[in-house]
């Protein structure tokens, strides 16, 4: 018993000293060197009863304070926060939405402790390509409003921007080659000739 809970106490103190707050099963495992899932399990499962990590989501633990937006990025992997929450933050859309938008393998809306997530699918030739895409040292993947701007419209060919003055346009025409698409470059150029 004795050094079941030794361990289960390395365990909280790796947890807590590492600058993460949202942590996979895989992570944990790495973290404290520990080969049975199942007896993993069980130890964070106790923590999680005691009030000293969270559990909101199958496969995914945090501490007791988390960031969303890490939290969004470990939901589904490989993601990265994009679309519509980029760009409200950059001053390209004005309507305020409190969702966090990203981009994944596949589309799913679901909602967390109050929090709502998004996910737009999106090529996994465009996905996995990290070119204007910010690997932020609080454990967050998170597009440039360039990226933004161009995921936005290749999703949403349609789409309204209230603002392209935060855009740099030399870092859009750098990037538009990632989604080889002629329509989409034209739509591009477009826009930015007439604003």
């Amino acid at each position: 018993m004795f050094s079941s809970q030794k361990t289960g106490n390395i365990i909280i103190i790796a947890i807590y000293q590492d600058t993460r707050t949202v942590f996979r099963l895989n992570d944990i495992a790495i973290m404290v060197g520990e080969t049975n899932f199942q007896s993993l399990n069980k130890k964070l499962n106790y923590y999680v009863r005691t009030g000293k990590l969270n559990n909101p989501r199958k496969g995914i633990y945090t501490k007791p304070k988390y960031n969303p937006a890490e939290f969004a990025c470990n939901i589904y992997t490989p993601s990265y926060i994009s679309l519509e929450f980029v760009l409200q933050k950059a001053g390209l859309v004005f309507q305020y939405d409190s969702s966090i938008t990203s981009v994944s393998y596949l589309s799913r809306n679901i909602e967390v402790e109050g929090q709502a997530y998004s996910y737009r699918k999106i090529k996994g030739e465009i996905l996995v390509n990290t070119a204007g895409i910010l690997q932020q040292k609080n454990n967050v993947n998170i597009a440039t409003p360039e990226r933004a701007f161009l995921d936005m419209l290749y999703l949403n060919p349609k789409c309204y921007f209230d603002n392209l003055n935060p855009l740099n346009y030399k870092i859009v025409f750098k990037l538009l080659p990632i989604y080889q698409s002629k329509a989409m470059t034209s739509r591009v150029t477009k826009l930015l000739q007439n604003d």
